[in-house]
């Protein structure tokens, strides 16, 4: 006999490509109860209720009535109106990046959020990629950060500047391992097929010393999602896209049989002579959406803060508005 399952009861709110994808993941956890789906397009509302099994609701409004939390995967223009009607609701939101259109709302946002007891989890959904995860068990203190988010030109999504588009992905899982305050940006961007700008590189300083060269493109010919690691003894190499994890070391002790490395080499002599060691950590075998949307659910039940919160997504927010406030400056100054 099955054990009894509380169910959480979950809307969507945004039922295009990504919300579609929620409300799969959602039909498909054991603790979900997917009660309902809300968009301004009732035809495709229809028919994604149809596919999953659930309920069109003819209102935001109506669809709080019956639910404990909501996922929101509308345009990013209306994800404040969206989410504050629900934190005001007293509902759980789960949210896709970036939280808000501006750090003004993310911050009224995460504010009332507080206020009002609930959990607002961003979906910043790298940090869930089985590449990440799979060295999440290893001491990381990085002192230099290089990352590359490059993609094909897709109209889709071009209403929004490449950092908010792509390069906050990398800009959230920085700030996540660097854990200090970013003291300085530049940065440099160009338009070149749309209105807003298509490809950025920023420099971000910490206040730790340690320093992140990011750079995104949607004008690429071949896509990449590369992160590179530097840090005092170790090296670590992450695929986003290809899903691959690769970390490089130097140790003291000659004892790293069993630990799944292999030895690659030496440098020094005698009592200063040190092993590199290579190992390719298990990728674990993770779907991102879903398990971040399960977390969700777990912060829900728990009453945890959720593993991206409100904060996270706001900090990313804020940090990729100086980026383009940079790119902005270099424009005025160039002209």
């Amino acid at each position: 006999m099955e054990d009894k399952v509380n169910k959480i009861r979950i809307g969507v709110v945004g039922v295009g490509k990504l919300g579609s994808l929620h409300a799969k993941m959602l039909s498909q956890i054991k603790n979900a109860d997917l009660v309902g789906i809300f968009d301004v397009d009732k035809t495709r509302a229809d028919s994604i209720a149809k596919e999953y099994k659930t309920n069109v609701y003819s209102s935001l409004e109506n669809l709080l009535n019956d639910v404990d939390g909501i996922t929101i995967a509308t345009p990013t223009t209306m994800h404040y109106d969206t989410a504050i009607v629900a934190v005001e609701a007293g509902k759980h939101v789960f949210i896709e990046k970036p939280i808000t259109q501006s750090s003004i709302e993310g911050e009224k946002l995460v504010n009332r959020a507080k206020e009002k007891g609930v959990i607002i989890q961003v979906g910043h959904i790298e940090r869930f990629n089985p590449a990440i995860l799979a060295v999440e068990t290893h001491n990381i203190n990085p002192m230099f950060i290089e990352s590359h988010r490059l993609s094909q030109f897709n109209p889709r999504g071009t209403d929004v500047a490449v950092v908010l588009d792509l390069m906050i992905h990398d800009i959230d899982i920085i700030l996540s391992l660097v854990k200090s305050p970013v003291n300085m940006i530049q940065a440099n961007g160009v338009s070149v097929v749309s209105d807003t700008i298509d490809i950025a590189n920023a420099r971000l300083q910490f206040e730790n010393g340690c320093v992140a060269n990011v750079t995104a493109s949607r004008i690429s010919q071949k896509k990449m999602r590369k992160m590179r690691l530097f840090q005092k003894d170790a090296y670590i190499s992450i695929d986003f896209l290809d899903l691959n994890a690769e970390v490089f070391r130097l140790i003291d002790s000659p004892d790293y049989a069993g630990r799944g490395t292999k030895l690659l080499g030496s440098i020094g002599e005698g009592s200063r002579r040190r092993n590199i060691v290579y190992e390719k950590p298990k990728i674990k075998d993770v779907n991102a959406l879903k398990y971040e949307l399960e977390l969700f659910l777990e912060s829900i039940e728990s009453g945890k803060p959720p593993v991206v919160s409100g904060e996270d997504g706001l900090n990313a927010l804020r940090v990729a508005q100086q980026i383009m406030d940079s790119i902005e400056k270099q424009k005025i100054n160039t002209i």
